[in-house]
């Protein structure tokens, strides 16, 4: 007979078990640190394009400075960037962020759904995306409008307030840590709408720096020990 010491060990097992099932934890810590630093370059590229020689107080160029690089004119590099038309750079430096982030997210997180033995594609899947989705759409439209109506300095801190909201709202379908960096966000959005000519630098951080420093925390905690919780 089981003493009452077994009973609820054994109920602290079934309630493990549900937790995990109800939750999708195979979000990848790597996919994080690449987000991040996709990101970072992202930003880096608005900058030059803005015409701005600095990035969080580094020299943009400083790549110049190396043995071997002066075969390269950044200074021109530049002026051809800024050939571009302002909206179609920033459609195409979106696009390149969100795709890089997209790919090695899927990739990792798909390698270490299969090296855990869980699905890729379950209800608690579907219902992480459906509450990231919502307010993701919701914010990348009010985006489109800000811009139609020439409030450019305002969508970078909207996408990261609606980008925290969809953190924050899909964090009951993984790991708890994903509402932190969501809050995270939209602390950053709400400073953004009070300093716009900061908000590319704050874009830079909430998408760059936040999702490296969570991607880190998310290895450490759970995939360099082996945990899945």
């Amino acid at each position: 007979m089981k003493t009452p010491e077994q009973h609820l060990a054994d109920l602290g097992e079934i309630r493990s078990l549900m937790h995990r099932s109800s939750r999708f934890l195979s979000l990848s810590g790597i996919s994080g640190v690449c987000a991040g630093l996709f990101a970072l370059a992202g930003a880096a590229g608005a900058y030059i394009y803005l015409g701005n020689d600095t990035f969080f107080g580094l020299d943009v160029f400083s790549l110049r400075k190396f043995p071997g690089a002066k075969i390269l004119d950044y200074e021109s590099m530049a002026n051809r960037l800024r050939d571009i038309d302002f909206y179609t750079f920033f459609l195409i430096d979106a696009l390149l962020v969100l795709v890089g982030s997209l790919t090695v997210g899927y990739y990792f997180t798909k390698r270490k759904a299969k090296r855990s033995g869980a699905s890729l594609w379950d209800d608690s899947v579907k219902q992480l995306l459906i509450h990231l989705f919502v307010p993701l759409a919701a914010g990348g439209i009010f985006a489109l409008l800000l811009l139609a109506h020439d409030l450019i300095a305002l969508v970078a801190p909207v996408t990261l307030l609606f980008y925290g909201i969809a953190l924050f709202n899909a964090g009951k379908y993984t790991h708890n840590d994903i509402r932190y960096l969501g809050l995270c966000e939209i602390v950053l959005g709400l400073i953004g709408t009070f300093y716009p000519d900061s908000g590319l630098l704050l874009w830079a951080i909430g998408f760059g720096v936040l999702h490296i420093v969570y991607g880190i925390v998310l290895y450490y905690k759970y995939e360099r020990e082996g945990k899945e919780g």
